[in-house]
């Protein structure tokens, strides 16, 4: 198979007729061997009876429907376990990006050999203040901790070797960060497309602040995961060796103080340097604990699925 259009939405009933046709007519055009997969997180209106309908008229289309909302993260983890194209491309269902630039991004995988394309909508039709300028600086503080150099992240246009998506593990809202999972996975060769971005037809915008805040704090996630993810040990128990080092050596050096110099001197327990002490070591100790034990989670875990589905629609 050539083609897997994975297509997360939620309660965009009205704009899945027309891109379920657009794709269709792009896929044809091309020649493309294809399956369209819909992955409806919760809607609450018609849009998994329109999935439904599509899918008998159309083997190609395929649905998934999980019994709440999770999140657009675990909409596209539950499609990535699926999905049988050699180039997987991921697009939102409300009609802001174009199938039309699938064939290039493609050509992108296959001719040129990237292992993704992120898509950039450099010009947007978007609101400046509520969305724009929040996804200006989010997109600059994605590029400083993560290396790369993309500038739009969170553009839901993108195209993936199969093996890439099927190699990382999205969650949280860590959809926003797949090129930066994929490059802590080892697939380097990520470039970046221009794509063409249009106004919204139908329905609004799922998109708020609380989204924003997530990404940020989801960022940080991501940039400690990257950093020390794989060697807990390495910052919980360097961080706990400094801090018990630390202690150890105010205490001796309050015992020493008090055994030579100032034996008629208060008790130690009366110093408030023996409390700064003890609190170091303490702390120490816990953070070196803590780096070992998520070591050994690190080695003993495996991976759960953070959803439930209700329905699934397959052929063949």
């Amino acid at each position: 198979m050539n083609l897997s259009i994975v297509i997360p939405l939620l309660n965009e009933a009205e704009s899945l007729p027309e891109l379920y046709n657009w794709i269709a007519k792009v896929m044809q055009s091309n020649s493309y061997s294809y399956e369209i997969l819909f992955i409806d997180d919760g809607s609450t209106d018609d849009s998994w009876k329109v999935i439904q309908e599509l899918s008998k008229k159309d083997t190609n289309v395929k649905g998934i429907r999980f019994q709440t909302n999770y999140g657009k993260s675990q909409a596209l983890n539950a499609g990535f376990k699926v999905v049988k194209g050699d180039v997987v491309i991921t697009m939102d269902a409300d009609l802001q990006d174009s199938p039309d630039e699938i064939p290039e991004l493609y050509d992108l995988i296959i001719k040129d050999d990237y292992d993704l394309i992120s898509g950039w909508k450099k010009k947007r039709y978007d609101s400046k203040i509520r969305k724009n300028l929040p996804s200006k600086l989010f997109n600059a503080a994605a590029r400083k901790t993560s290396g790369l150099k993309l500038h739009d992240f969170n553009c839901g246009l993108k195209a993936y070797k199969n093996e890439v998506v099927k190699n990382v593990d999205v969650y949280g809202e860590m959809h926003r960060y797949i090129p930066v999972l994929a490059k802590n996975a080892g697939f380097n060769k990520i470039g970046e497309k221009v794509v063409i971005h249009q106004a919204r037809k139908y329905g609004t915008t799922k998109f708020g602040m609380s989204r924003f805040v997530n990404g940020f704090l989801d960022l940080i996630t991501i940039w400690f995961l990257s950093k020390f993810g794989k060697r807990p040990m390495h910052l919980f128990g360097l961080l706990g060796s400094i801090m018990f080092a630390i202690g150890f050596l105010f205490a001796l050096y309050l015992g020493i103080d008090k055994l030579f110099f100032h034996k008629t001197a208060r008790l130690i327990t009366q110093r408030p340097e023996f409390y700064i002490a003890l609190v170091a070591m303490i702390l120490g100790t816990q953070l070196f604990l803590a780096g070992f034990i998520g070591e050994i989670i690190l080695r003993n875990s495996s991976n759960q699925e953070r959803y439930k589905i209700k329905e699934k629609i397959e052929h063949g």
